[in-house]
């Protein structure tokens, strides 16, 4: 079992910041890619942002690109999302996930295994 815990989330205007934090517990967290995905009111869960195992790969959906970094730091067991220039249309849930298989970093949900509870963040215009 792993779990996950988001922090991070909150309420800003269009252009500004936040830093989402993931913290893992329950496994060895540098054994997984981590996963970022937001889920907006009537919409779909999307996949936002993943880094593999060692941080070596990183992978970007293409409307977060240049505006969104996803790091980790294995010694803390913690993956963030640095989120710049924010819009409106990137209020969402946003939910960390772990992918625990042996395959390569990738963007699906069905891939991630196990779920945070999600931190909202909202963008006024």
């Amino acid at each position: 079992q792993v779990q996950l815990v988001e922090s991070g989330g909150g309420l800003v205007q269009a252009g500004a910041s936040l830093k989402l934090s993931c913290a893992a517990s329950g496994r060895t967290f540098s054994n997984y890619h981590m996963g970022w995905f937001r889920q907006a009111p009537g919409k779909e869960r999307a996949f936002v942002a993943a880094i593999s195992r060692k941080g070596l790969t990183t992978l970007y959906a293409d409307s977060v690109k240049g505006r969104f970094t996803i790091s980790r730091d294995n010694a803390k067991n913690t993956t963030y999302l640095q989120m710049n220039s924010l819009k409106p249309e990137d209020t969402a849930v946003y939910y960390c996930a772990v992918d625990t298989s042996l395959a390569v970093v990738r963007t699906t949900t069905w891939a991630y295994e196990y779920w945070g509870q999600g931190t909202q963040v909202t963008v006024s215009s």
